[in-house]
């Protein structure tokens, strides 16, 4: 069946034709709405702009592109000479080999440039970025909003926290922004980012405000992220995130990305933060921060119902470094640190960043639990080396592996827990930067399906404590083993020792 249409302009002709006629055909409503009829329309939801140009017209002046030429250290390729000498003898090649230079046995020096953001915090020209945008630079150029290049010094940097203040050399008075709250714009708020992705210059980007107070591992301790899904990408590092009054809320530093560009996952520096570390940099040129010497870890429930305790609020020291200021003020490994000056602490996150703030060399009332028992304890913080690690009885890095643990001898299988322990021999008590004297029981074998098996055990670690005792002996263990059954305890809480870190892990205890 066929269908067969008429179109408006044919209902126009025809209505217009019959009216010239003279003829009876009224006008149809499709061509003549009654009077005061109103298109459809959709109001915005409250609080959504229409548009952020205003909002961008106002604060792009004080946004910055920063241009960096930085010197790095560059070596041959690794296994590139493995590669060429596979085909040393081969015809042809030996003149290759003759014009080759000779292969460079210490790094050398290139220059590298980078392309950042940055804004405008004063009229005399400081501007805030980050520490990776200007980290090694020899040369730092600042290109304003409109076009204009002005030779940059640097003020101060903060590895870190990933910030750093640059002062134009060029005297004059320059469009800035001001520092705002993070802590008031609440998820699904709007905000704005402007910075110079890819090299472009000038980009703003709209977004909301997509979570908060969020941790991105151990490289960045003191810095709880707001994340953004404005899109950021490479080049806007470093520069500013504004709330809808044009304040600066954060410094964006960070994105996830599995393809390098933008996905809507960014992370800014929270604006309590960075005005925090640059007021410190301005003044100061760098940021000291108190210095413990423990390695710490979240007091977990898992942890506490093994320790016997109520508390789960609160960080476990892990270990002590030698001779830190926390060994010298008597901190020990299972002390759990529950507030510093009266500050309460939540887990290992807010201890470091509470410890961080400390003012070097000043005495501190660290409250803790000691084998079930509060005290305090006066320590005077350190400043925080460079390499926390590079000190006397710690060489080298954190994470280099156990190694092979094995004593020569068989050890001890413990059946009803799956695991074979043997004391631990004073090579491996070197080769972990314990102390001598430290004791420990090197794992052999763990049995599969078995309780440590299940808790991710293997061979090669070391267990230093259970339950906050030494164990110099299978025996000693077995006896906390006995301890924590008695005292109708499903868990035992261990302090394994991996490379030069120690860490906990709780085993379920199988019925006794």
């Amino acid at each position: 069946m066929r269908k067969i249409g008429i179109s408006a302009q044919a209902l126009v002709a025809a209505a217009f034709g019959a009216v010239i006629m003279g003829g009876a055909i009224s006008v149809p409503k499709l061509i003549a709405p009654e009077a005061g009829a109103q298109p459809i329309a959709i109001q915005a939801p409250p609080g959504a702009p229409l548009s952020f140009a205003d909002l961008i017209e106002k604060v792009e002046p004080a946004v910055v592109s920063v241009n960096v030429i930085a010197t790095q250290e560059v070596g041959s390729v690794p296994g590139i000479e493995e590669f060429f000498e596979q085909f040393r003898g081969a015809p042809g090649m030996e003149e290759f080999f003759q014009q080759r230079p000779a292969p460079q046995e210490t790094p050398r020096q290139r220059e590298s440039r980078s392309l950042g953001s940055g804004f405008f915090i004063s009229e005399d020209g400081l501007v805030v970025t980050n520490h990776h945008v200007i980290d090694r630079a020899t040369q730092i150029q600042i290109v304003t909003s409109d076009g204009k290049e002005l030779e940059a010094e640097l003020v101060g940097t903060d590895r870190q926290t990933d910030l750093a203040v640059v002062r134009v050399k060029e005297k004059g008075k320059y469009p800035h922004v001001e520092f705002g709250s993070s802590e008031n714009v609440r998820k699904g708020d709007w905000v704005v980012a402007l910075g110079n992705p890819f090299g472009l210059g000038g980009t703003a980007t709209a977004g909301i405000l997509s979570a908060n107070g969020r941790e991105l591992g151990a490289g960045s301790p003191y810095t709880d992220f707001i994340q953004i899904d404005a899109p950021i990408n490479r080049g806007n590092s470093g520069g500013p995130t504004f709330d809808l009054r044009g304040n600066v809320i954060g410094v964006n530093s960070q994105i996830l990305s599995p393809t390098g560009g933008s996905v809507g996952i960014g992370f800014a520096i929270p604006s309590e933060l960075a005005k925090e570390v640059t007021d410190t940099l301005i003044k100061d040129g760098r940021v000291s921060r108190g210095w413990l010497g423990v390695q710490i870890a979240d007091l977990t429930p898992e942890f506490a119902e093994a320790l016997g305790i109520a508390d789960t609020k609160g960080s476990l020291i892990a270990d002590v470094t030698v001779g830190s200021p926390a060994e010298k003020a008597g901190l020990r490994r299972n002390d759990i640190i529950l507030s510093v000056n009266g500050q309460k602490v939540t887990d290992a996150t807010s201890t470091t960043r509470i410890v961080g703030r400390l003012i070097a060399n000043t005495a501190n009332k660290f409250d803790i639990i000691r084998e079930g028992k509060r005290q305090t304890i006066n320590v005077t913080v350190g400043e925080r080396p460079e390499d926390p690690y590079a000190t006397p009885g710690n060489p080298g890095s954190p994470d280099a592996g156990p190694g092979d643990q094995s004593s020569g001898v068989p050890g001890a299988l413990l059946d009803d827990l799956g695991v074979r322990l043997v004391p631990m021999t004073e090579e491996i008590r070197e080769r972990l930067a314990l102390r001598p004297g430290d004791t420990g029981l090197a794992i052999t074998e763990v049995t599969p399906d078995s309780v440590f098996a299940k808790a991710g055990f293997e061979s090669g670690l070391v267990i230093l404590e259970s339950n906050g005792q030494p164990v110099p002996s299978v025996a000693a263990f077995e006896k906390t083993v006995s301890e924590a059954r008695a005292a109708n305890r499903s868990k035992i809480l261990l302090a394994v020792r991996v490379g030069q870190t120690t860490i906990y892990r709780t085993v379920d205890l199988p019925a006794g």
